[in-house]
């Protein structure tokens, strides 16, 4: 009988940090303020958003550290969320993982990538005549077709990068993360130094007074926010990986959580001392542009906006590479269990999960051809916040089930801090039903399409164990 590989643990708590940061840094720090600026009147309103997104994420981050150091495991929440409930919920999980949270994760990133190479080298149409081809009226696989082939040959040339083993993939994310730093570091300091709209402005607190701002928009403002600090989760899915697992994933999320927060913060005090919000909504409303590009523009004219644009694409190159290289651990996980196919749950001769690398590859791929940015973002978003909620309840029932268990990170603030984490996420899932009923249907088609994929699963596995 063949010998089974397994995962080796090479990676310590400098890494974790690193990935925690790679994965969250991406599209969103130089986008996402546009569509801010649609929803809310005021500079001060959007640093609050920022604000309250930040720790939101953090109270997040806070519960699912310490489920991630009771539990730590390669696959993530699809590991505790097994532990915590049953193999079906967690199959769910696992499955909106594939269908949609990681995977159109990886799409986006890779669409923002080319569609920033694109305005630097410009990438020619391809077939043009069949761009108003639609699918239902919702989906454009043509539209933007040579552009969506350059994104698709982004991720399949970083799933192979990954494929060759995981120190490869690492290195890319600690180099890529080095450089995101210097450029995100120059444009705050370049932008503050310029800074032509004064900061009493933006800090003026007769901003928050008035009936303009209600609590759909600030929480559409958030959902926004969120995707630019969706990403922190992913370093539980490499936890076979990790040196001391236990003590340092709670660590590694939540100084990397910090450190985000931080970043955010300024880089976008930053934006808002460089446009006005009127600005801000005519770069949302082009569609076309990149809020952070415009903001190089005011002080760094075109040597600054070819900088900016060279930028976004280590960013999102960065980001794009650590989510594959986290995001194909799951489902590894799941195979190992007869829960996806067999074959996904093999390591290569590199010993990484190379075939489930190769199928999460494909359907990103499949995915960039059915939907555009802001609509893929909301649709994770919607979805990710219900397994979110439901980790975060598992603190709860972990406390009641293993009360004597050791614990190496304990919730700071328990019960409120989870507490008040669920009932938010209980809140953005209704919200986004209101405000974004498209993205929330096909969420949860895509999510209730597991249910006969797990049935047809569980019989084949009988058979096989029979």
């Amino acid at each position: 009988m063949r010998e089974q590989r397994k995962l080796v643990r090479t990676l310590g708590l400098g890494y974790i940090i690193i990935f925690v940061v790679a994965n969250i840094i991406g599209s969103g720090v130089y986008k996402k303020i546009a569509p801010m600026a649609a929803e809310l009147p005021s500079p001060l309103w959007i640093l609050l958003a920022w604000l309250a997104g930040g720790l939101i994420t953090l109270m997040g981050a806070l519960s699912n550290a310490e489920v991630a150091g009771l539990l730590a495991g390669t696959g993530g929440d699809f590991v505790y969320l097994r532990k915590i409930y049953n193999r079906f919920f967690s199959f769910l999980y696992g499955w909106s993982l594939f269908t949609v949270i990681q995977t159109a994760t990886i799409s986006s990133l890779a669409y923002v990538f080319t569609q920033s190479l694109h305005n630097l080298l410009p990438i020619p149409e391809v077939l043009p005549t069949l761009a108003d081809l639609s699918l239902g009226g919702i989906f454009y696989p043509f539209r933007d077709f040579g552009i969506k082939l350059a994104s698709i040959g982004l991720i399949m040339g970083l799933t192979f990068l990954n494929i060759s083993g995981l120190k490869s993939g690492a290195l890319t994310s600690k180099v890529i993360l080095f450089l995101v730093a210097v450029g995100l570091t120059g444009i705050v300091i370049s932008g503050l130094i310029c800074h032509p709209v004064p900061s009493g402005e933006i800090f003026d607190q007769s901003q928050l007074r008035g009936g303009t701002v209600t609590v759909p928009a600030f929480f559409t403002a958030m959902l926004a926010a969120f995707w630019a600090y969706q990403g922190w989760v992913s370093v539980g899915y490499i936890g076979g990986e990790l040196k001391n697992a236990r003590r340092n994933i709670p660590r590694g999320i939540v100084t990397g959580v910090f450190i985000v927060i931080a970043v955010y913060l300024l880089v976008n005090y930053t934006y808002l001392s460089l446009l006005t919000i009127p600005e801000l909504q005519a770069v949302n409303d082009a569609g076309n542009q990149i809020a952070a590009v415009e903001a190089v523009r005011v002080f760094g004219g075109h040597t600054g906006i070819l900088l900016i644009s060279v930028l976004i694409l280590v960013t999102t190159l960065g980001c794009t590479n650590a989510s594959i290289l986290t995001g194909a651990r799951p489902y590894y996980a799941m195979a190992r269990e007869g829960l996806f196919p067999r074959a996904i749950g093999r390591l290569n001769r590199a010993g990484v999960p190379g075939n489930s690398l190769l199928w999460q590859g494909i359907w990103a791929s499949v995915l960039v051809l059915t939907g555009t940015f802001d609509q893929l973002t909301d649709m994770i978003i919607f979805a990710v916040f219900i397994f979110y909620g439901a980790t975060t309840l598992g603190v709860f029932i972990l406390r009641r089930r293993m009360p004597d268990a050791h614990r190496p990170y304990r919730v700071w603030g328990y019960p409120v801090v989870p507490a008040l984490y669920i009932l938010f996420c209980i809140a953005l899932f209704f919200n986004t039903i209101v405000t974004r009923p498209r993205e929330a249907a096909i969420g949860i088609v895509l999510i209730l399409a597991g249910i006969p994929v797990y049935l047809l699963l569980s019989r084949k596995e009988a058979r096989h164990q029979a």
